[in-house]
């Protein structure tokens, strides 16, 4: 077995605290007691193997999933203990997604697509939602349907989209999955300025280039951590 690698020290300014988390869907053991925190305004990569357990463990930040034990707090908030009702208020003020699949609704433009995610506040703007949708350089795609945008302009809809509510946590899984270079790295220099505009990013990723934008790398297999290390943050042009 690998030795783990000492976790970077955390401060007061700690937004997600992992304790000894399982997962366990029947007999399969997805997380088997994983242990870490993320400090305010970091960037994390978590890498590893198909069925490593990263995924699972993104799933369960933003309340896409529950844990079958330990502890999960995010912003001073313990997960495990939020009814049904708060987990969706939880989803809607805390975090915002970006996944590999746009997960899009079709019928709706790009416009439109952002604003339901205001939906859990009762509110919808539309100058608002134009305007997130203007800072991710669409503008002039307001009123396209999904299958009229490409790959990468579907993503930006999806990042407008989690920008919405103005989240403090984004949570990303293979957001360059579906994209090619160009469009990823465009969608990767998206997250990076989100980074530095003071927002925690958790990434997951199985490519190199892409976890070499983050500052921090947390390596799983067999559900378990295996290394946490600092890393070297890709320089900017």
């Amino acid at each position: 077995m690998s030795s783990v690698v000492q976790a970077p020290p955390l401060t007061a300014a700690t937004q997600v605290v992992i304790e000894n988390l399982t997962k366990q869907y029947g007999a399969l053991r997805a997380l088997g007691g994983v242990s870490f925190g993320v400090n305010t305004g970091e960037w994390v990569a978590l890498m590893g193997p198909s069925g490593s357990g990263k995924t699972t463990l993104i799933n369960i930040l933003g309340g896409l999933d529950t844990l079958s034990s330990g502890r999960v707090v995010v912003d001073g908030v313990d997960l495990s203990k939020l009814r049904e009702n708060e987990i969706v208020r939880y989803r809607a003020e805390k975090v915002g997604f970006v996944f590999q699949q746009f997960h899009l609704v079709p019928y709706l433009t790009a416009l439109e697509n952002v604003m339901l995610a205001q939906y859990f506040h009762s509110i919808t703007d539309e100058k608002e939602a134009a305007e997130v949708l203007k800072r991710v350089g669409l503008g002039d795609r307001l009123t396209h349907l999904p299958a009229q945008l490409s790959g990468g302009e579907q993503q930006r809809v999806a990042i407008a989209r989690a920008l919405i509510n103005d989240p403090p946590l984004i949570l990303a899984d293979e957001p360059t999955g579906n994209l090619d270079s160009a469009a990823g790295a465009e969608v990767m220099d998206m997250l990076r300025q989100l980074h530095q505009e003071g927002r925690t990013v958790v990434l997951v990723t199985h490519d190199d280039a892409v976890a070499a934008y983050a500052e921090r790398e947390i390596l799983f297999k067999d559900g378990m951590l295996r290394s946490d290390r600092k890393i070297a943050v890709l320089a900017t042009d």
